[in-house]
């Protein structure tokens, strides 16, 4: 008997088929990542026994990449691409996180590198928005001692959502806005950071927003061994002096070791501060605040784009 296509899937290739630089290889990188996602992430993050061997291909595939160069967008000149454009994440504060997934009309949008600072998949596309998915996080079910709990993954609009639940429905559930907003909220309170995930394969958009912790996380994991697929959120914390009163508090749940206290002092590095928010969410006293800072890119404020958007038509 032929295997039957499910109907998310023929979504996902009609999808693909429409888009004019989407090849056969990324519809099949596409695929392949969607359907055994477990698989391919506990083999991404040197868990699983084939990373071994898969670890030539992917010195291989790092050559490739670094081989091909694409227009910087602006000043005309030739950009190299590397893996982290090909698959990055954006670090959200709570709020543009929740915004994300309140988005109650489809869009489409073209995050400008400056928000989104990476050469490819910077659409922010969303058909049927309300439509999430909440997935065992991969990261975490990949680990040996995982933080909980595990279902923490948004996976956000179609063909995605359905593509999740229809391959992955033991580990997957459908989800209101105001339950994907509630997990989003717990998490913050358990100090994990939130990232809106673009990927090449996955139609070259935004598709997800996780909640990373950095013991689990395979992409914070790569980021701390030099692979630059984490984006700022745009913002730097700042400490109020007179209110702080050096309780140590942020620096127990800062994910990047941006906080350290010495003497009652707090000091924020803002070489590693990635602007999540998460010491201001958990600071009692109201010491720390986010700021915009211009030289960390611009944050992703979906109801700024889409504004922007519509002005422009």
């Amino acid at each position: 008997m032929g295997t039957v296509l499910r109907p998310s899937t023929g979504r996902f290739v009609q999808e693909a088929k429409a888009l004019p630089n989407y090849s056969f290889f990324d519809l099949l990188h596409g695929y392949v990542y969607g359907r055994w996602l477990y698989l391919y992430v506990s083999i991404a993050t040197g868990e699983h026994l084939l990373a071994q061997f898969f670890l030539p291909v992917a010195g291989l595939l790092k050559r490739v990449f670094a081989s091909h160069t694409t227009s910087s967008g602006g000043n005309g000149e030739a950009r190299r691409i590397t893996f982290a454009d090909t698959y990055h994440g954006k670090v959200v504060p709570l709020d543009a996180a929740v915004n994300l997934v309140k988005v109650n009309k489809d869009i489409s949008i073209s995050a400008p590198e400056h928000v989104i600072p990476y050469a490819v998949a910077r659409d922010i596309v969303l058909k049927n928005p309300g439509h999430i998915v909440a997935l065992q996080c991969p990261c975490r079910t990949a680990r040996k001692n995982p933080c909980k709990p595990l279902d923490v993954c948004l996976v956000v609009g179609e063909p995605f959502a359905s593509f999740t639940v229809d391959h992955h429905p033991r580990r997957s559930r459908r989800v209101t806005q105001v339950e994907a907003v509630e997990i989003l909220r717990a998490e913050e309170e358990r100090g994990h950071v939130h990232h809106a995930f673009f990927k090449d394969a996955m139609l070259g958009r935004f598709y997800a927003i996780c909640n990373c912790c950095s013991c689990c996380c395979g992409a914070m994991q790569a980021y701390r061994n030099g692979t630059p697929m984490l984006a700022s959120s745009g913002y730097v914390a700042t400490v109020n002096r007179e209110r702080c009163v050096g309780c140590e508090t942020c620096s127990k749940y800062c994910q990047f070791q941006a906080v350290t206290v010495v003497d009652c002092l707090k000091t924020i590095d803002e070489a590693k501060c990635m602007g999540c928010g998460v010491c201001v969410s958990h600071c009692k006293q109201d010491a720390i605040s986010l700021a915009e800072h211009p030289s960390r890119g611009v944050p992703l404020d979906i109801e700024e784009l889409m504004a922007s958007a519509t002005q422009s038509n």
